[in-house]
């Protein structure tokens, strides 16, 4: 017994020391993006305040080494996919992804690493409220004061924040009203119809029209800037690598959510968020304020709670299912007696 319990006990230790380092690579990935596009975006550090450009440069790449994937070395199988269902459900999305991307990287340029992590605290809040408004969540009275909740804490965190730009702000909750509406949109436009993406995929469909839709405001905005800064030459070092971070960063996300779970990678999320704002105060040397942290802190236990109270529906909803699957097996075993006993009496008469 004791020669058994051996092997099983390994199985489970490695299981969970995967799980541990699947959390510790998203979590360095993510950090390493956020800080990396902060750095070049930042006119006090690399000094190149074009987040449009940015973003198209990380969608080309990605694109890139998506299609070579999928197209090329056949590693990923593609998703069937209509000319029609693309256009109704995975432009839209592209739009919503382009622009949560653009807004969140202009936010960079106005605002400090730590209360940008503060702000997107709310993302569950914009997320449930689209959802009701979209009617694919139901109103709750609980649920919706947890979200009031979350809002008072981050106004709190604004309040005492330091460095307050409000363009900075407004770019940064434009990016979470897009971030959560394209999220609620996967879900009626994609999910609902049995279509799942995977990052590499995700990536294949996605970015292409991430491009697209980029490249009209690139064109207008930032393209006659660019063209008068005769001095600029691309660094391949810099934008390479801060791209390959930012495709790694794609990976990251689907071997977590594959071998671990979605709450796994927002309780790793939270992890992460506490991480950049001491690293932004200590390293950058960002301002933060105790009232930013007393404001935050309300906002952390109010998605806190939210992911717990996910959890719990979570199972609830499985142990529902089991139970159906238990009930749907003992009727059917019912029957099966049933029909035996009845032929029994038939053999019998007869």
């Amino acid at each position: 017994m004791g020669k058994g319990a051996s092997p099983l006990s390994e199985g489970v230790m490695k299981k969970i020391l995967l799980s541990y380092a699947y959390v510790g690579i998203w979590i360095f990935l993510s950090f390493t993006v956020i800080v990396y596009n902060k750095y070049i975006l930042d006119r006090k550090m690399y000094n190149w305040p074009y987040p449009i450009s940015l973003t198209m440069i990380h969608m080309a790449f990605c694109s890139s080494i998506a299609y070579l994937l999928v197209r090329v070395f056949k590693l990923v199988e593609p998703v069937s996919m209509s000319r029609e269902l693309y256009i109704s459900s995975v432009v839209p999305i592209g739009a919503l992804y382009s622009l949560s991307l653009w807004f969140s990287n202009s936010a960079y340029i106005y605002l400090s690493v730590s209360f940008i992590q503060m702000l997107k605290a709310l993302m569950p809040v914009a997320v449930y409220s689209i959802g009701v408004l979209f009617k694919k969540d139901t109103f709750k009275s609980d649920t919706m004061i947890n979200m009031v909740s979350i809002s008072v804490g981050v106004a709190i965190a604004a309040y005492g924040e330091a460095r307050f730009d409000s363009w900075g702000v407004i770019l940064q909750l434009g990016a979470v009203a897009f971030e959560a509406t394209r999220l609620v949109l996967i879900q009626i436009l994609l999910t609902s119809k049995g279509i799942t993406l995977n990052p590499i995929t995700s990536l294949y469909y996605v970015a292409p029209c991430c491009l697209g839709f980029l490249f009209v405001p690139w064109i207008l905005v930032e393209f006659p800037v660019l063209k008068q800064n005769s001095s600029f030459r691309l660094d391949f070092a810099i934008f390479g690598t801060n791209s390959l971070c930012a495709f790694a960063l794609n990976l990251a996300v689907f071997l977590l959510v594959g071998k671990t779970s979605a709450l796994t990678m927002n309780v790793a999320g939270v992890v992460k968020d506490w991480l950049l704002i001491a690293f932004s105060w200590s390293v950058i040397k960002d301002t933060v304020t105790p009232i930013n942290l007393i404001g935050y802190g309300l906002a952390f236990l109010g998605v806190a709670y939210y992911n717990h109270s996910k959890l719990q529906a979570l199972k609830a909803k499985e142990a529902q299912k089991k139970a159906t699957q238990v009930d749907e097996e003992a009727g059917r075993l019912l029957q099966e007696m049933e029909g035996e006993g009845s032929a029994r009496r038939t053999e019998s008469q007869g």
